[in-house]
């Protein structure tokens, strides 16, 4: 293992997790979720309480492991949350009455993110999460970019995806709906970003409106 390798293993290691959160991350497993990491579930929680969140919007549910470290790190927050699957929903809303979140503090919409998003107010979020269909996640991104407060954070899960983004031997669809995220991410003036190697990788992004 190299001295890179040892240290993300040493930082995923560091975080420690909830009981609700290992019991939702039990629950994602059993169902078949790639669930974000530990590391990835700190970094949402400290921008949660970084920006000081009320309103979040999260596309892509789970069984509620991300949607928990959200509301960790702003419990004060309204989560909005987006899922194609009614069943994981079920799962996450069991894990947020188990951590004993304010029931009326959760936004359970069940459908395609695709035609919720565009129904949703522009810059009315502090944070948009996005783990979800990679194929569409430059569309996501546009959605979040359009949803989020200025000052906000738009946070989008696996941008790594497995290691294979930086290894030109991959071409498959994932890979390259990520790789040409990150081509118009860099090629923008529009926004700020930040590509952090924690996890499956965390791309950060806030609109450069100034």
């Amino acid at each position: 293992m190299s001295g890179k390798e040892s240290d993300w293993k040493y930082a995923e290691e560091f975080v420690v997790e909830s009981d609700e959160i290992l019991q939702a991350r039990t629950d994602a497993n059993e169902l078949g979720i790639d669930s974000i990491s530990p590391g990835v579930g700190a970094q949402l929680g400290l921008l949660a309480s970084a920006t000081v969140a009320t309103n979040i919007i999260e596309v892509g549910t789970g069984a509620g492991v991300s949607g928990l470290w959200l509301l960790t790190g702003a419990p004060q927050a309204t989560l909005t949350t987006i899922d194609i699957e009614a069943d994981f929903q079920q799962h996450a809303k069991r894990s947020f009455v188990s951590a004993g979140v304010n029931q009326n503090k959760i936004r359970l919409i069940t459908g395609r993110a695709l035609e919720v998003l565009p129904r949703m107010n522009e810059d009315s979020y502090d944070l948009v999460f996005i783990d979800a269909d990679p194929i569409s996640v430059i569309e996501y991104v546009e959605h979040g970019l359009r949803l989020v407060r200025n000052g906000g954070v738009v946070a989008v899960a696996h941008a790594l995806w497995r290691g294979h983004v930086a290894n030109p031997a991959y071409r498959d669809e994932v890979v390259t709906s990520f790789r040409n995220l990150l081509h118009e991410i860099s090629a923008s003036s529009a926004v700020m970003s930040s590509l952090v190697p924690v996890g499956d990788g965390l791309l950060l992004l806030s609109r450069n409106d100034l």
